[in-house]
């Protein structure tokens, strides 16, 4: 059967059974309510849904598919891969040679240090590692009492228990909290445009953030804290604050001091999306662990990786007790084949200064858009990944009445009328509108977004009173 050639009663019962039997990741009842979308088809930088329709995919497949859709040299390489050595698992002490390989690809991309690896199917179980390596650790270095963990309020981490726990969004977590034990501490994030402190301008400040933060250790006993996990550029869900270079190298100092190990989740931002490999490369700081999912292997096969310091994986070696973690899947030799022709393909095609290219095209778009529309206050990201900023007031933040329904009204007419996929969260009472397109995206993909954002944002202006 095409994919194309479903009758209108047939596409209406794989709806009806989808919605009815297949819970999806992060549910949306009122979604579901209305009727589920199916897709059947990817091409370039577009997906096609099971009625035809073609969508541009701005958001990379949630900032996946950087290289794009049904990219034929990554296909080949996993099925000649698959065609050789099918699957053995990492166990024990096998290793399968895709693994060793993109290990050795890895250490010539990554920030300085970080030679050591884990791999996982995932970017949840890359930092449930590494908060399970960083204890270990502590252990083997004879300090048992550090088991508390630093995150950041409006943080992700993941779906696992402890990266859960560790996320700083309360949506994500607020029916499961009896689970964990005691010992997550949050910290302030350091979003400049929403500051905690009541500060206008970083220069300003002070970095009370950063000052929080230290003051946060203090008083939870710094010899029982083991690590500070954050993402430094923190994702779709708060909107991509970039926070201050003094902040970033701060942190680092400050974990330093207080004998903390400094976890980098860069699974949403990492692999190009920056402008660099990995935001940490902005900044000039190597974390101890860095995390790293989505868009290793484009999105194509599941596959996550926790990178560490030598000197961790160097312990775990020579200590009382080897590392006590693993799954039957992890490090898949098809998966790791599939990321080691992602890099490759993207240092054929100079991908990542490609991306910086189309960012300050795309940067012009918005900056039109912004002094179009009085619904449109700011932008903020870095590099391919974008936050538009979205108020009820011409020239400063004021919030809708109803948060959310604005940004969800954007994103429905995206998609609906205009056939681009964008999305929309509402984080500290501010709508905002995000997207991430893929480092293969064309200067007239960017075109049909601008012109998209530009009839949506005309729309609910008008909708929504606006002026």
């Amino acid at each position: 059967m095409g994919v194309f050639s479903y009758t209108a009663e047939e596409i209406s019962a794989i709806k009806k059974y989808a919605a009815d039997h297949i819970c999806p990741h992060y549910m949306s009842n009122a979604d579901l309510d209305e009727g589920p979308k199916v897709y059947v088809k990817s091409e370039g930088n577009y997906v096609y849904d099971i009625e035809g329709r073609r969508y541009l995919d701005s958001f990379a497949s949630i900032l996946t598919t950087i290289c794009g859709h049904n990219n034929m040299d990554i296909i080949d390489a996993i099925c000649e891969q698959i065609k050789v050595l099918d699957f053995f698992p990492n166990f024990g002490d096998h290793y399968c040679l895709p693994m060793v390989e993109l290990s050795q690809k890895l250490a010539k991309i990554s920030p300085k240090g970080l030679t050591s690896y884990f791999y996982v199917n995932s970017g949840s179980e890359a930092n449930e590692t590494a908060i399970k390596a960083a204890r270990a650790y502590h252990v083997e270095c004879g300090e048992p009492e550090r088991y508390k963990l630093i995150h950041r309020a409006g943080s992700y981490h993941g779906t696992t228990v402890a990266v859960t726990a560790a996320t700083g969004l309360p949506w994500f977590k607020e029916k499961y909290e009896p689970i964990w034990n005691p010992g997550m501490l949050q910290a302030p994030p350091a979003d400049c445009n929403h500051c905690d402190f009541g500060y206008n301008d970083s220069s300003t400040c002070g970095l009370a953030c950063l000052k929080a933060t230290e003051q946060l250790i203090i008083d939870n006993d710094p010899k029982t804290i083991s690590a500070f996990i954050m993402d430094p550029l923190p994702g779709s869900n708060s909107g991509y604050p970039v926070a201050p270079q003094a902040y970033m190298t701060g942190i680092r100092e400050l974990c330093d001091k207080y004998g903390i190990l400094l976890i980098f989740d860069e699974i949403q931002s990492g692999f190009g999306k920056s402008g660099e490999w990995f935001v940490a490369d902005h900044y000039n700081v190597s974390p101890d662990f860095l995390t790293l999912s989505k868009a290793l292997t484009n999105g194509y096969i599941p596959l996550g990786v926790c990178m560490m310091q030598q000197k961790i994986y160097d312990k775990f070696r020579t200590g009382k007790s080897e590392f006590r973690s693993g799954s039957t899947f992890g490090g898949h030799n098809v998966a790791c084949r599939a990321a080691i022709a992602t890099i490759d393909y993207i240092e054929k095609h100079d991908l990542i200064a490609r991306g910086r290219e189309l960012s300050a095209y795309i940067y012009k778009g918005l900056d039109k858009l912004m002094e179009k529309h009085p619904i449109f206050l700011r932008t903020q990201g870095m590099g391919m990944m974008y936050s538009l900023e979205l108020t009820a007031k011409k020239g400063e933040f004021v919030p809708f009445e109803k948060p959310g329904t604005v940004g969800a009204f954007i994103n429905r007419y995206c998609y609906e009328k205009e056939q681009a996929i964008i999305r929309n969260n509402c984080y500290r009472g501010c709508d905002i509108v995000v997207f991430c397109p893929a480092l293969t995206f064309t200067f007239e993909d960017a075109d049909k977004l601008i012109s998209a954002l530009d009839n949506a944002f005309t729309a609910a202006e008008k909708e929504f009173n606006v002026q």
